[in-house]
């Protein structure tokens, strides 16, 4: 993570287009040729950043009790991920704004942001998919989703989420790699087209809220934080099937 933090530094003081991948390598202390062992350019060493609150939110979704519906568990998650708090500082959300900003002005970052959310739609999805084997499971098989919603296979890989540390002049290589999420949180490509669709929906409604918030200058908390905004998308949906569609 430690890249991921030295390139959105660089480009929250410098800009992107003034920074280069050799500026992220040497502020992070490691080998341009290791830089790109794990990053193809620049903009995907912020991947690991914008993934983090993926993963945070569908992990989230994950603990939420067992016997709250899909919605209420969306509301669960949304309270204990989208405000600071909870080890996500003010200080992390205003780098959240920056790094969501300088997406809507850069196709190559814009094409990060854009594969991080695919890749957190699918892995709530898994995640739903963990949650209505649950429900079946205490139900004796009559879960939210009902028993044609599929397993998920695998774990969430976001882009760039191992770094390593090669200092210049020293030949041993550390191996300090991270990765987020990658054997607990199950993708969703098995899921059932309605379960798929519902995390689609609930995706999106989080991520137009943090995407709005970010655009304007509002504190990360109260009736304009991305928390009330995201609520407030979701409450939209109360006409939404949640659940088994017949």
């Amino acid at each position: 993570m430690e890249i991921a933090r030295a390139a959105a530094g660089l480009f929250a003081r410098h800009g992107l287009r003034a920074t280069r991948a050799e500026d992220i390598a040497q502020a992070a202390g490691i080998a341009p040729r290791t830089f790109y062992r794990y990053f193809a350019s620049k903009e995907e060493a912020v991947a690991p950043l914008y993934a983090a609150g993926a993963q945070r939110w569908a992990e989230a979704v994950r603990e939420a009790p067992a016997g709250l519906s899909v919605p209420e568990a969306l509301d669960h998650a949304v309270r204990h991920t989208l405000s600071p708090g909870g080890g996500v500082s003010a200080a992390s959300w205003e780098w959240v704004r920056t790094l969501i900003r300088l997406a809507t002005t850069s196709p190559p970052l814009r094409k990060v942001w854009a594969e991080v959310c695919q890749e957190a739609e699918d892995t709530l999805a898994g995640v739903l998919v963990e949650r209505d084997g649950a429900g079946d499971r205490e139900a004796g098989g009559s879960g939210a989703f009902g028993s044609e919603a599929g397993g998920g296979g695998g774990g969430n890989r976001g882009a760039g989420d191992r770094e390593g540390n090669d200092r210049e002049g020293d030949d041993h290589e550390a191996g300090d790699r991270e990765a987020q999420g990658a054997d607990n949180v199950a993708d969703g490509p098995g899921a059932s087209p309605d379960l798929r669709f519902t995390a689609a929906v609930a995706s999106a409604a989080v991520r137009v809220a943090v995407e709005s918030w970010a655009t304007g200058d509002a504190p990360a908390t109260g009736p304009d934080g991305p928390a009330a905004l995201a609520l407030r998308n979701l409450a939209a949906l109360r006409d939404f099937r949640w659940e088994r569609r017949p």
